[in-house]
């Protein structure tokens, strides 16, 4: 099949056909109060839809709904294999609608519609059905004990879960969550990010479709302070799973010590360091070192801004990413030939904006970008940006800008690299480059973070675990890792007579 071009993929979004209605008990709901609120397109800046505000009052209605779908063991009791099946049938029915998914993604968040469909929505469906197919897979546990006596340990699921998700990655995060969280047997409480509502809607009229009982699954799209806090606050929410801003991870944690101890696992920000050694195959490096910034507008918590470059190839190296740079500028998100669409809104332009002028107040040396650019489009673009001349102390090196925004650093030696490296409060991701397996190795034990590339950027795939150190959170998302943070482990000790 011959793949969809520019005029194609417009044509398609003008017959799509977008319902914003809330989802509750299994049906698409309006807000209890009636209120909407529109979504806009951050390529043009054009509504895309009215989607239901949800308040308090439909959040109490979700979780009764799925409280009482979690305790008649209607999912929660099914039996694994029959789990298996409704979960995967759910990714083949995500599989089966990829462009219309691709296409919403695309409008919702601005990105490239070449990402949405082969990177976004093939996430998800990885995701789902990774998870489906690991249901009957999982087995408990007998301990060694006395002839005496029989333990048994019993992986079970927490009960009611709130997951609430950002809006760079809606669609791939959303399914992080979801899956784990449904596999294991728990009713789901979905919070989307209020600007970016429209796949998680979708996705979730799809679980219904593939078998999904009422009621374990509700998407509510709503204020993050009011809605969001009534369900991290709430005494009948079992666990809380959140990505997003560390500030507001903070408070979320809060939250949990101020109710009831709900389990609360957090993936919070980033300023990740992408060290490059002398000895590295330097045309890749410097070929993802454009990636790992300017790929998804760098609104991406991964994202390697602080490039960390060894002092004997910095200014070499420095014009290979400046080089690499120029084919990351930004354009029309319909287009399967761009590779950077819009930030997502005016606010995290201005936000971008002003660390610009930030770094050239600090005496960072602008070396590429730092504007906007296609105004006329309506649209809120920025060009990729690199800042050279940086150290780790300026604030462009220390706080996450989340945007195209590109700080270079030097180090003399390995020990320099790794010291710059841990210098952050945040522990999520980073790479280090070189041919030197001792080097290398070395240097990515030594670097905190959860996610440590070793001549690649964005390595990884569902079988490994996802999350941070320090106050990039806790918790982790993917592989059988995740399952732990969905269940609780009750022991079961049987004596004989």
């Amino acid at each position: 099949m011959a793949e969809k071009s520019r005029a194609d993929w417009q044509a398609a979004a003008k017959s799509l056909r977008i319902d914003g209605r809330a989802f509750i008990n299994g049906r698409s709901v309006d807000a209890l109060s009636g209120e909407t609120r529109p979504t806009f397109n951050p390529a043009n800046g054009q509504e895309i839809a009215q989607v239901a505000y949800c308040g308090i009052e439909d959040a109490e209605l979700a979780i009764a709904s799925a409280r009482a779908a979690f305790e008649s063991g209607v999912w929660s009791e099914m039996a694994p294999s029959d789990r298996k099946m409704v979960m995967v049938r759910w990714a083949e029915l995500i599989q089966q609608h990829q462009d219309e998914l691709a296409l919403l993604e695309c409008m919702d968040v601005g990105k490239p519609i070449d990402n949405t469909l082969n990177i976004d929505v093939a996430a998800a469906v990885r995701t789902i059905r990774w998870s489906g197919e690991a249901i009957d897979k999982v087995y408990d546990e007998i301990p060694p004990t006395p002839a005496s006596s029989l333990a048994l340990v019993q992986r079970l699921p927490l009960g009611v879960v709130a997951a609430i998700v950002p809006w760079n990655f809606p669609l791939s995060t959303t399914a992080w969550k979801l899956a784990p969280a449904l596999a294991t047997g728990n009713s789901v409480i979905l919070k989307p990010a209020t600007n970016t509502p429209l796949t998680a809607l979708r996705i979730a009229r799809l679980a219904a479709e593939a078998g999904l009982p009422d009621g374990v699954l509700h998407v509510l799209p709503g204020s993050g302070g009011s809605l969001g806090k009534h369900l991290a606050t709430h005494m009948d929410i079992d666990g809380l799973t959140f990505t997003g801003s560390t500030p507001v991870g903070q408070l979320l944690m809060q939250y949990s010590g101020q109710s009831n101890l709900k389990r609360t696992f957090l993936e919070l920000g980033g300023k990740s360091p992408n060290i490059i050694f002398a000895d590295a195959n330097l045309e890749a490096a410097a070929s993802m070192a454009a990636v790992a910034v300017f790929y998804n507008g760098g609104q991406t918590c991964t994202a390697g801004t602080r490039l960390i470059v060894e002092e004997s190839i910095h200014d070499r190296f420095l014009e290979m990413v400046i080089e690499n740079a120029r084919g990351w500028m930004p354009g029309d998100p319909m287009d399967p030939a761009t590779t950077m669409g819009p930030m997502i809104d005016s606010g995290q332009f201005g936000t971008v904006a002003g660390y610009v002028d930030v770094g050239r107040g600090e005496g960072a040396e602008l070396v590429f970008g730092g504007k906007r650019c296609l105004a006329d489009t309506g649209g809120h673009y920025h060009e990729p940006t690199i800042f050279s001349g940086v150290h780790n102390q300026m604030r462009i090196a220390q706080e996450e800008i989340f945007g195209p925004v590109m700080s270079v650093l030097s180090f003399k030696d390995a020990e320099e690299a790794v010291k710059i490296a841990n210098d952050s409060i945040y522990g999520l991701a980073g790479a280090v480059w070189s041919n030197n397996i001792n080097t290398a190795h070395k240097v990515a034990r030594a670097v905190r973070v959860g996610t440590m590339g070793i001549n690649n950027y964005f390595g990884g795939d569902m079988t490994v675990p996802f999350g941070g150190f320090k106050q990039s959170g806790n918790g982790r998302d993917k592989s059988m890792h995740a399952f732990n943070d969905y269940t609780e482990l009750k022991t079961t000790w049987i004596e004989f007579e």
